[in-house]
């Protein structure tokens, strides 16, 4: 990859909370990082010259839903066709590691949904309708 190294394994907190803050994915509290990241099903990160530029995670029940999350690619290293190494490398592991029945979601950010196509992924509306709730920040 030219330089870059795709490496298993969830990122470190510190990489995940920058990594969502460069590529414009809303912040998350350490605190909830260091509580979520743990629970990673499987994730991939990219490395450039050490020091991680992109990264993705599957999370979910190891066996009846996956939700593809955390699609983050620095942004002086977009447009070198990362997004998709995360992504080949989060689909890989859908089709070798989950059953059959199981519901693979994600939520497609803008332009994002031509990469997701790609791999597969389709709208779900009008049969169904994402959702999301957001908590109020505690004080």
């Amino acid at each position: 990859m030219n330089g870059y190294e795709l490496v298993i394994g969830t990122p470190s907190v510190d990489d995940f909370l920058r990594l969502r803050k460069v590529s414009g994915l809303s912040e998350k509290t350490r605190q909830a990082a260091e509580r979520g990241l743990p629970n990673t099903w499987f994730a991939v990160t990219i490395r450039h010259d050490g020091q991680a530029v992109g990264m993705g995670r599957i999370i979910g029940d190891g066996g009846t839903a996956f939700q593809i999350t955390d699609m983050a690619v620095e942004p002086a290293h977009q447009g070198k066709g990362l997004g998709k190494q995360i992504m080949a490398a989060l689909v890989a592991q859908i089709h070798a590691e989950a059953p059959a029945t199981a519901y693979i979601s994600l939520v497609a950010d803008g332009d994002a949904q031509h990469l997701y196509a790609k791999f597969g992924f389709e709208p779900v509306m009008p049969r169904s309708i994402g959702m999301a709730m957001w908590l109020k920040p505690k004080a």
